[in-house]
Parts: C-alpha cells; sequence; structure tokens
C-alpha cells in the first residue's frame, strides 16, 4: 500500500525529469525514445502522474503500459536493464530511503513484466530451460 508521506510531488516530478533527461540522451535509450515520444511535455506529466499513483496512491494515471511499450520494434533485455540503471539514478533525488526503495522495487517488477510481455507478443519466448542461456533474465 502506498504510503503518501514517504515522497512529494516535487520529488516525483524531480526524478521523472531527470530520468528522461538521461534516457533522451542515452545511445542505447535515446533513439528509442525520441522515435517514439512526440510531446514531452506530455509524456512526462503522464509519468508523473504514474508515479505519483504508484508510490502516493492517487490514482492519477491511466494508461495502458504493457500495451505501449510491446508494440515497439526492436528492443531487448539489456535495454531494459539500462532503463532500470537510469532509473535507479534518478531516484538517489528521494529523501526518503522507504520511497526510493518502492520505486525502484516496483520498475525491476514493471520491467520484467514489460519484458516477458514483449517477448510473448514478438514469439521470443524460449522454453524454461533454455531462457536464461538465451538472455531472457529470470530476474533483474
Amino acid at each position: 500500500m502506498p504510503a503518501p508521506q514517504s515522497c512529494t510531488e516535487d520529488e516525483i516530478r524531480t526524478v521523472v525529469e531527470d530520468f528522461y533527461r538521461s534516457a533522451r540522451t542515452d545511445p542505447m535509450l535515446g533513439p528509442v525514445f525520441n522515435q517514439h515520444v512526440g510531446d514531452w511535455s506530455r509524456h512526462i506529466d503522464k509519468m508523473v502522474d504514474f508515479w505519483s499513483s504508484a508510490l502516493c496512491g492517487t490514482a492519477r494515471y491511466r494508461g495502458t503500459p504493457l500495451v505501449a511499450h510491446t508494440g515497439l520494434p526492436n528492443l531487448s533485455a539489456e535495454m531494459f536493464r539500462r532503463w532500470l540503471l537510469l532509473f535507479g539514478r534518478s531516484t538517489q533525488a528521494f529523501a526518503s530511503a522507504e520511497c526510493r526503495e518502492r520505486a525502484n522495487s516496483l520498475a525491476n517488477q514493471i520491467a520484467e513484466s514489460l519484458w516477458w510481455g514483449y517477448q510473448k507478443r514478438h514469439d521470443l519466448l524460449e522454453p524454461p530451460d533454455r531462457r536464461s542461456r538465451a538472455g531472457a533474465p529470470a530476474s533483474w
């Protein structure tokens, strides 16, 4: 259950803006984000709503992230790992260790879910005994 007192709306906005500033210029992630996000201001506002809903229980977010991400071409597990690395750097802006840990834990769950959904949609899933050799992470 979200704990509204553990992080603020200002911190969430700072984290989201910092993350996207990094992601947009990242050699691996930048081309994907820049090709598929047309209105950065709107996208950042939507992601602030997402993280505010997830971390503070505001219930402002409306969207279907699995559908949006599984429709993208040529994603890889390494891209999701890179996303997590950049996001983890950005969450250092949270004053509360609890909020930082919850945000990073949720990000890990999201990355795993989106990667699984992406593989399923693109028929990339390997049988479980071959998954680790194929590069699909069992956990992030």
